[in-house]
């Protein structure tokens, strides 16, 4: 109960500035845990796994089996390997077109939202120091009406109103911009292993097939 009270007063003595910052701090918080759990889903299948067993499937011909697995385990490396092995095709370019276009259906919607987090971060920062400003202008002006006996207390005051508004903006900004670092990272390796899925799947296709390559076509 201590920690809350030493809380309040670090709040209500920071001024206005703070309910605006508090409201971004819950909007941050919302769209990180909402990020988080769509791209957690999308990252927790094993997709080095995956790429080996669609890969052992395909090199024996049993492409069904492949297509069905990846229908089963969904996210976005299942969802360019069922393109490409849904296309029918020994043809390198219209299978790098399959894979394409899977990867530009499914990686999209996982950043979706992410830039948001890095302009709350920046907003909360600015705020503070907006904060910091306007605490500091009315502290040298009341400091300046008041009588000299109160002159300290109001000095205080408004100091405080103004290092609290900071610190206030930099504690909701810098675990916002950890957690945009983080999930772009979990969104960058997601789109890789998809990559790596479409190329590896591609050429043993090619291979199989005896489709051309871009090499063979030069």
């Amino acid at each position: 109960m201590n920690g809350w009270s030493q809380f309040a007063a670090f709040f209500t003595s920071g001024g206005p500035f703070m309910y605006v910052i508090l409201t971004i701090a819950v909007l941050c918080l919302a769209l990180a845990a909402e990020r988080l759990w769509v791209i957690g889903r999308a990252a927790s299948v094993n997709s080095r796994k995956l790429t080996n067993d669609v890969l052992r499937l395909v090199a024996v011909g049993h492409d069904a089996q492949a297509i069905e697995l990846c229908r089963q385990v969904k996210g976005p490396v299942a969802g360019v390997a069922q393109a490409v092995l849904s296309r029918g095709s020994a043809d390198e370019t219209s299978l790098q077109s399959a894979a394409d276009g899977a990867a530009i259906v499914a990686l999209p919607p996982l950043s979706r939202r992410l830039p948001f987090l890095n302009i709350l971060a920046n907003s909360a920062t600015l705020l503070g120091l907006l904060g910091t400003i306007f605490g500091l202008t009315t502290a040298f002006s009341a400091v300046g009406a008041a009588d000299p006996a109160l002159r300290s207390s109001f000095l205080a005051a408004g100091i405080s109103q103004a290092l609290n508004t900071t610190a206030l903006g930099l504690i909701v900004a810098v675990p916002t911009l950890l957690a945009h670092g983080f999930l772009s990272s979990r969104v960058e390796v997601l789109a890789d292993e998809a990559d790596e899925m479409g190329v590896r799947l591609i050429q043993s296709l090619v291979a199989r097939r005896g489709g051309t390559t871009h090499s063979k076509a030069a």
